[in-house]
């Protein structure tokens, strides 16, 4: 009860708020700041309305969180200030909105309305997060305290998964609610710090920066012991490495940065690799092995069918737990029949595109992929763009970071997951600043 009181007291004032920040533009960086600090207590700060705690779809209620309601102030506060951006203002954000609106469909076709809403709420937050982000970046200019603020988030998180490491939780999760989401955003940002470390170097304060919350997201991922997280840790990483060296000529400042890194790395690698072992071995005997890959076959199969009875709209976003229900759907009938055994499985299909397909249709699926590919490919043309540039590090970085998430999403559904969509869409507006600002030479004496 306290916390509706507390989030309609603070709706109440919000526009008061907005009009104070808007005076000065220090005060929307401090903001900007909370906005992501904040995210570390995400859970305490959640208010969800028509909450169903019991159901196992991606959303469980809609969500309104101290995140959100900062996104909002910022872009409240930017209009103020006659520096808010035009709805759509560049390709990526575009590109979201297609996808947005191919998902509205299927709502015709779900068992639970309501249900379907959470979901399509949370996509609406990310639309404003995505614009606090973008807008704050176009008004200011202000990369650095963008890049700064996921450094902290990932410095303050690697604390939590210390404390939970060491506290007998043998899977840590930071500050997320599921450990592969963990696995998964720290392997979008780490590639982003990894290859701020090896352009800027320990002697600038931003490098230094980065070096350390590299070696945070690192080890955060290699302590969930998520195996999916895990397997694509290296993609990440050495795409981060090949984007920071293509194209340039700073092979001679690169390289003498990346063998200590790789040393070192190989060393923490030894130091846990018995836990690693037993994570990919041990823990599992074969019958649990091949239980597993048995569900992620069905439930594939799942999948398919529902992409074969909808194949336009979905059964209905974040509809896909009712759709197992086998006295209302034949979905889990007929990919029995399919292949030769009864099924009787409750869980989310283990891969968000397949996720996709099945509750919002094949349309929806290729708009989410062309824009997960558009960020994509935006980064390669910035590696050319900002050839001299200071900021290079972030889409040679996030080549790798993204490339790691969308392989990662082959084997999990956990993107859908709040946090590891904040990220992403953060990631994507910080892209989207760097296209459309005039680019800048690297500033002489930058340290080497």
């Amino acid at each position: 009860m306290l916390k509706y009181l507390v989030f309609w007291s603070l709706a109440a004032v919000l526009p008061l708020f907005a009009a104070l920040l808007s005076l000065n533009r220090q005060w929307i960086g401090w903001a900007f700041y909370a906005m992501v600090l904040g995210l570390c207590k995400s859970a305490e700060t959640n208010i969800v309305f028509f909450s169903n705690a019991t159901y196992r779809g991606t959303s469980r209620g809609m969500e309104v969180s101290l995140l959100y309601l900062t996104a909002l102030l910022i872009v409240l506060a930017l209009a103020m200030r006659g520096r808010m951006q035009r709805p759509l203002p560049e390709g990526g954000i575009r590109l979201y909105a297609l996808y947005f609106l191919l998902c509205l469909p299927g709502i015709r076709n779900a068992d639970d309305g309501l249900v379907a809403w959470f979901e399509v709420w949370k996509m609406l937050m990310l639309f404003l997060v995505w614009h606090s982000v973008y807008g704050y970046l176009a008004a200011t200019g202000a990369k650095d305290v963008a890049v700064k603020m996921l450094a902290f988030f990932t410095l303050a998180n690697f604390v939590e998964v210390l404390l939970q490491h060491y506290g007998g939780v043998y899977q840590a999760r930071g500050f997320f609610s599921h450990r592969n989401g963990m696995g998964m955003a720290m392997n979008l940002l780490g590639p982003m710090f990894f290859a701020g470390y090896l352009q800027l170097g320990l002697r600038d304060r931003l490098g230094l920066l980065c070096g350390a919350a590299f070696a945070c997201a690192a080890l955060s991922t290699m302590w969930s012991y998520s195996r999916g997280a895990i397997a694509v840790l290296p993609i990440g990483y050495g795409l981060a490495v090949l984007g920071s060296l293509a194209g340039t000529r700073s092979w001679n400042r690169v390289l003498p940065r990346l063998w200590p890194m790789v040393f070192v790395g190989l060393l923490g690698l030894v130091a846990i690799w018995p836990h690693l072992a037993a994570r990919f071995t041990v823990t599992e005997d074969s019958r649990t092995k091949q239980a597993s890959r048995d569900t992620r076959i069905a439930l594939a199969h799942c999948a398919w069918e529902m992409m074969k009875e909808h194949p336009w709209a979905g059964v209905g976003i974040n509809n896909w737990i009712l759709n197992m229900d086998q006295d209302r759907h034949p979905y889990q009938e007929r990919a029995g029949n399919a292949m030769g055994r009864e099924l009787n499985y409750k869980g989310l299909v283990e891969t968000v595109y397949l996720l996709v397909g099945a509750e919002c249709g094949i349309p929806a699926l290729v708009a989410m992929l062309v824009w997960f590919a558009w960020h994509w490919a935006a980064c390669l043309r910035l590696l050319l763009r900002l050839r001299d540039s200071r900021w290079r590090f972030v889409p040679a970085g996030l080549l790798g970071g993204f490339s790691a998430d969308y392989l990662q999403s082959t084997l999990e559904w956990v993107l859908r997951q709040k946090l590891g969509m904040f990220f992403l869409v953060f990631c994507f507006a910080l892209i989207a600043h760097l296209r459309t600002e005039k680019p800048q030479r690297e500033p002489a004496g930058m340290a080497a």
